[in-house]
């Protein structure tokens, strides 16, 4: 794959990753019924959703910036890992935060090829 393929794979998918955190900061913001029952399901007050909700637009900003993205990478991993344990210790499905911590990822390696020389100890992207 060129480099520049993996660019716009990467880009196209930071594309896609954001819509999914601003739509769901969103939602957390407006405060709807489904999002404010889904909360206190979890034990969150409105305080701490509109809290969350501002570090999903904050981690998110920082992930489409290049000069920030790593730093981006690292927030979001972070948030979504929370999403992750919050969902298991609460028995629900946790599917959906797992494909975004690994497309989060996946887009990060083909955005900055640092990455993978360092995790993976290649040149490039195979």
């Amino acid at each position: 794959m060129s480099t520049k393929t993996q660019k716009i794979i990467g880009w196209v998918l930071t594309g896609l990753i954001a819509l999914a955190f601003i739509g769901s900061a969103s939602m957390k913001l407006a405060g709807g019924t489904g999002a404010e029952e889904a909360s206190e399901a979890m034990g969150l007050t409105a305080e701490t959703i509109k809290l969350i909700a501002f570090v999903e637009l904050i981690s998110v900003a920082l992930f489409i910036v290049p000069r920030t993205g790593l730093l981006g990478t690292l927030l979001l991993a972070a948030y979504l890992g929370g999403a992750i344990a919050t969902h298991l210790e609460h028995q629900q499905p946790f599917f959906a935060p797992v494909i975004l911590q690994g497309l989060v990822w996946i887009a990060a390696v083909l955005r900055f090829p640092e990455l993978s020389r360092r995790f993976l100890g290649t040149k490039e992207l195979a």
